[in-house]
């Protein structure tokens, strides 16, 4: 009896297992950043706006809903009113990132995995605080020395952060520059 017990617990989480790796590898890709991107909430063009972007991706609508900014980005998933069927969630890849002004279409990184600067001096697209996204943690410490801010990740992001009123002074976007610290960033050509 204890032994087709042990099977039946062993067969089960096995079983959970596989499902959970389907789970992940049904995750879509995320889409190009293209002129078409319009902003959820500004309702502006995505692309005429510095800093890092985002897009969510629900189930079962094979598009992307595009924020202006990676915080934006990360309030969606916090606010009650919107979607829960959510497929996956993408933050521009600052690791990768050419400059503060071009993030980049194709450098997008899983928000859930991204290392975030919260509190620094950069504002975001529409000249709020921001939550800057990096893949590398490395890369996201040399920009804290540089404008400030400590580091987060996605599930212990303040939600205060993000939903507050995030007006504070804006700084000059022209000073960012990528930190070429990790393994993965050195010798990385941009372009």
């Amino acid at each position: 009896m204890r032994l087709s017990i042990t099977i039946g617990v062993l067969a089960a989480s096995l079983l959970l297992s596989a499902c959970n790796g389907k789970e992940e590898a049904a995750m879509p890709p995320p889409f190009a950043l293209t002129e078409e991107a319009m902003g959820r909430y500004c309702g502006m063009n995505v692309l005429e706006h510095a800093g890092p972007k985002g897009q969510v991706i629900l189930q079962h609508i094979p598009e992307a809903i595009w924020f202006s900014s990676a915080r934006d980005t990360i309030a969606f998933t916090m606010l009650p009113e919107e979607p829960r069927d959510i497929a996956a969630i993408y933050v521009s890849d600052m690791s990768k990132a050419q400059s503060w002004d071009e993030p980049g279409a194709e450098n997008w990184v899983d928000a859930k995995k991204a290392f975030y600067v919260i509190g620094s001096t950069q504002r975001g697209g529409m000249g709020t605080e921001e939550a800057v996204p990096f893949s590398s943690e490395a890369d996201a410490r040399a920009f804290a020395e540089k404008h400030g801010g400590r580091l987060v990740r996605f599930d212990d992001m303040p939600q205060d952060y993000i939903l507050g009123s995030g007006d504070g002074t804006p700084a000059d976007a022209s000073a960012f520059d990528p930190p070429a610290t990790s393994a993965d960033a050195e010798g990385h050509e941009h372009g």
